[in-house]
């Protein structure tokens, strides 16, 4: 028997309110336009770093009880920037850290598919479960951070703000939503978006996904 989703569309008074934020917009790693990032310690790019801004202005009057981000420096420096106008310091965890894609980060699509063409496709066709050379795959990812997102989420009258990264918001929202990791990617990620779940003493409540504020 298929298990009901967790998210529910009824609203009411929440029990804490959880803010995943994606990190600003980073500068490129190379000339490619198609590449794979994974745990690259990359830094925000000008945009990025207004992106960020942006969202320190949304949560200046928004009451936040703290900031937890991944220690990666494109999310600690947009937890931080937002930090400054909230007087919170962000506790950074590495195991809030981007899907970890081992030999494959830094390399192009084009170049993975010339080098491995047979992984290249299996990675296509096995999205959920696939790992590349020294990787994770997001079953892995979802393992590793889904335990995270629970204790935060349990504790009571709070307003938390995650600033972590695509990958691991859209393993946490296929939990939350009971969609297969299959369809990871039908979940629309920009850099700079933020997606709000209400914690109700019955389950989750999706108010919110992929908000994006002008720069």
């Amino acid at each position: 028997m298929k298990k009901a989703p967790l998210i529910s569309a009824t609203n009411g008074s929440p029990r804490n309110t959880i803010f995943l934020l994606r990190h600003g917009a980073i500068k490129s790693p190379g000339s490619s336009k198609r590449y794979y990032i994974g745990q690259q310690d990359l830094p925000l790019r000008d945009i990025g770093v207004a992106q960020a801004r942006a969202w320190a202005d949304y949560f200046a009057d928004a009451a936040l009880d703290e900031i937890c981000c991944s220690d990666l420096t494109r999310c600690l420096q947009t937890a931080q920037i937002i930090g400054a106008l909230c007087s919170l310091a962000p506790r950074a965890n590495p195991e809030l850290r981007e899907i970890s894609l081992g030999a494959w980060e830094g390399q192009g699509f084009d170049t993975i598919n010339t080098l491995y063409p047979q992984a290249f496709e299996q990675r296509g066709e096995f999205i959920a479960d696939h790992r590349p050379p020294g990787g994770e795959s997001f079953r892995d990812l979802q393992h590793r951070v889904w335990p995270i997102f629970e204790t935060l989420a349990r504790r009571h009258q709070r307003k938390t703000l995650i600033v972590t990264h695509a990958g691991v918001i859209r393993v946490l929202l296929c939990r939350l939503l009971g969609m297969p990791l299959e369809n990871l990617f039908a979940i629309g990620q920009s850099h700079g978006g933020l997606t709000i779940i209400d914690v109700q003493p019955w389950g989750y409540c999706l108010r919110a996904l992929n908000r994006r504020l002008p720069p």
